[in-house]
């Protein structure tokens, strides 16, 4: 075998093992290497804490141990859950405050949680509860809708604002005519019969529901206005009735804009008399008159009711002298208004007499209630007496010149009332000058009383 010449460097062949080509390959692998482990790290694999946490949420709706879990676990899980989650799963698994309000915010615009004891899940259920009402139709909705949901809420609701209920759909619609007269008009959905949601069903099962307020009548309707959309039936006044007299831990109950009458009202406050908590009743822009008023004087006498509204009502001297008499026995009521009334002179002078004896009655409105000279000349004397009395208005009635001197004259001693109304009351204006000094002077004293003995809520 010939072997290449010592100087023939271009016969050469380089080995395999030369130190230049492995210096070569080297650095090829080398290079290699170092791109793969960029793109391939230990950070990126998850802990197998980490993979628990996710199936778990992925698969809550079949399988929610969410209680199973540790704390720190239980906040990762929930943060990770769809706000679309059946309430069936979620309402008695998941008390994480964060999530409600995820709820809550996702669905409406404005929440304000310090109406609701500062609890998103409260906030939540008594908001759902309560579309779920407004939008029921009776005979098509299915109740179920609303049956299914009260184990699941029935912990958490404590106050209901129903702002409107829906009537029935009508099948037979009435053929509309071009010569169909508004007095015919009326008269024929007059014969319609309109019921709404049974409550019965509902406030007898909500074991804490404390507030209820409630509007029959129907919003936003448009061009489709009839009266009869507006009809408080005797039918959904007895299922009220009964429903709230079984409602044993109700403290306000509002029933306004309803058209609520006298036979309706007397109903009510069969129901309401003796009631154990109901401490607040609002019946205010309703269609009550003296015989409703009666009744609701002998409830005054016959419950622990503290508040009474009945703002803009039609009640006369006949019903004021009603609820003087039921004032007259009452010592828990505070807070009575009846503005925008016609209760004349012999009712104000009858609610006048009663608060002679009444040691109870904090705050009294009697504002546009036609009330003049023979009014005023009373209340001096419940101004010279009464040590209860705190909040008195009085405006937009026919006091006149000789009425502001009697106030003025009766106020002479008093202490203890810190508010008096006298706008367009017809009082002269040096004497309501110096009745405002009279009133703000007992108003200074109670602060400064407050400032050197502040009072101290129990823990």
């Amino acid at each position: 075998m010939q072997q290449p010449e010592a100087g023939d460097k271009s016969r050469a062949i380089p080995s395999p093992c030369s130190a230049q080509g492995n210096l070569t390959d080297d650095s090829f692998y080398t290079r290699r290497c170092i791109t793969e482990d960029l793109s391939w790290s230990l950070v990126t694999v998850p802990q197998l804490t980490e993979l628990c946490i996710q199936h778990i949420a992925h698969n809550f709706e079949k399988n929610p141990i969410l209680n199973n879990l540790l704390p720190e676990h239980q906040k990762k899980v929930v943060d990770r859950l769809s706000t679309s989650l059946p309430l069936t799963v979620t309402a008695n698994t998941v008390s994480h405050e964060e999530y409600w309000k995820r709820c809550c915010m996702e669905r409406w615009e404005v929440c304000d949680v310090s109406n609701y004891g500062d609890s998103w899940k409260r906030m939540f259920f008594e908001r759902h509860l309560e579309n779920i009402l407004k939008f029921f139709i009776p005979n098509t909705t299915d109740p179920q809708e609303v049956l299914q949901l009260i184990p699941l809420c029935k912990g958490y609701v404590r106050k209901l604002e129903i702002n409107q209920f829906l009537p029935p759909l009508r099948v037979d619609q009435k053929e509309e005519t071009s010569d169909l007269s508004d007095t015919e008009d009326d008269a024929e959905i007059g014969e319609v019969y309109m019921h709404h949601y049974d409550l019965r069903d509902l406030i007898t099962d909500l074991p804490h529901l404390e507030e209820l307020h409630l509007i029959y009548g129907v919003k936003s309707c448009g061009m489709n206005f009839e009266w009869s959309l507006f009809n408080f039936t005797e039918l959904d006044c007895s299922n009220l009735a009964t429903a709230v007299k079984m409602c044993r831990n109700l403290k306000v109950f509002k029933l306004t804009r309803s058209k609520v009458d006298d036979d309706k009202i007397k109903l009510l406050a069969r129901n309401l008399q003796h009631h154990p908590c109901l401490l607040e009743l609002d019946l205010s822009h309703n269609l009550i008159r003296d015989h409703g008023a009666q009744a609701l004087g002998k409830l005054i006498s016959h419950s622990r009711l503290e508040t009474l509204n009945l703002c803009n009502n039609q009640i006369s001297h006949l019903g004021a002298q009603a609820l003087a008499h039921g004032l007259a026995e009452s010592s828990t009521l505070t807070s009575l208004n009846l503005r925008l009334n016609f209760v004349e002179d012999k009712g104000g002078e009858a609610i006048g007499r009663a608060l002679l004896t009444n040691t109870s009655l904090k705050s009294l409105h009697l504002g546009s209630n036609n009330l003049s000279g023979p009014t005023a000349a009373v209340f001096s004397q419940v101004l010279a007496q009464n040590t209860t009395l705190t909040s008195i208005n009085f405006s937009c009635n026919h006091l006149g010149l000789d009425g502001g001197k009697k106030l003025l004259e009766g106020l002479a001693n008093n202490k203890t009332l810190t508010e008096l109304d006298l706008r367009h009351a017809e009082v002269e204006q040096e004497t309501d000058f110096l009745i405002h000094e009279i009133v703000w002077a007992n108003r200074e004293a109670v602060r400064l009383g407050s400032l050197q003995h502040p009072t101290t809520e129990p823990l």
